[in-house]
């Protein structure tokens, strides 16, 4: 539940700065008319990634009727949400200083096209997040096992979300972005080796990638799956007892550079140390302006 939840954690709080900007900017220059043109764009942005949500689960279990099939669509679908997702987090860590004053310029130029531009731009700065999000939390309920659990997290992860941008809006909190947005990475890295490796066991079941039978290790002994501690570890961090060789280089592969990368990359380009800022210097997005119009 926990990665779930920090799943629709981050990524909620991302889509919900995004509106926040949004409507800031439509505040401040006096175009509060256009507020339910920006929601209708929001709102078709997140219908779109609720159905796309659900077409990746119909495919899964109504349109393939052979396991073969569903274990390669699974792993397929599973791998491209890790390439997604890192994709995101590095974005995500290189353009969020300046986000606010990219979605300004944007939002700008559609309020001088028209309304139709005006919902475009809504749409398209959500629909990003969303189908990603859809994706990458699809692929994780798949590595859980579970049904019920995983979304439970995952919507109070949102609705914390929402809940914070909110109070960041009205300026009642004060969040270090650059920090959230640093160790919630760090997490999601972890999250997605995890999603990676259960993609490679499905590739395996599918007859895609060899050495099903070839194991790295078996802790199954010590580990039960059915324990609590079994199923914290893979809730979390999706570790399975009985791990194929295939699996551990997978998740040994991604996992390393990609978390050298993002804590030293910045560090190695800019030649200063790679932390984030501390809570009184400027970090992550600019602050959200108010809803005054002053």
């Amino acid at each position: 539940m926990f990665a779930n939840y920090l799943i629709g954690l981050r990524e909620g709080l991302e889509a919900a700065l995004v509106v926040s900007i949004l409507i800031a900017y439509l505040v401040k220059v006096g175009r509060r008319d256009r507020l339910v043109v920006v929601a209708g764009g929001v709102a078709l942005a997140v219908a779109v990634s609720v159905a796309f949500g659900a077409l990746l689960t119909y495919t899964s279990t109504s349109l393939l009727a052979d396991f073969r099939s569903q274990e390669i669509f699974g792993g397929t679908m599973s791998a491209i949400a890790v390439v997604f997702v890192t994709g995101m987090v590095f974005w995500m860590r290189r353009t969020a200083r300046s986000m606010r004053a990219e979605l300004d310029g944007r939002l700008s130029s559609a309020l001088e096209l028209g309304t139709f531009a005006v919902v475009l731009t809504a749409f398209l700065s959500v629909a990003r997040e969303g189908l990603e999000t859809a994706l990458f939390f699809w692929s994780a309920v798949q590595a859980a096992g579970s049904t019920t659990e995983p979304v439970i997290g995952f919507s109070l992860g949102i609705a914390t979300a929402v809940v914070l941008a909110w109070l960041l809006y009205r300026r009642s909190v004060r969040l270090n972005l650059a920090r959230f947005f640093t160790w919630t990475g760090a997490g999601l890295i972890v999250i997605a080796a995890g999603v990676l490796s259960y993609a490679i066991h499905d590739l395996q079941e599918g007859g895609v990638i060899g050495g099903l039978n070839t194991l790295a290790f078996d802790v199954s002994e010590q580990i039960s799956p059915g324990s609590w501690y079994g199923s914290l570890l893979k809730g979390v961090f999706n570790f399975t007892p009985q791990t194929t060789v295939a699996q551990a280089i997978a998740w040994t592969a991604y996992i390393v550079p990609v978390m050298a990368v993002f804590f030293l990359g910045h560090r190695l380009r800019s030649g200063q140390p790679s932390q984030p800022s501390q809570p009184g210097e400027p970090s992550g997005p600019p602050p959200v302006p108010s809803g005054s119009t002053s």
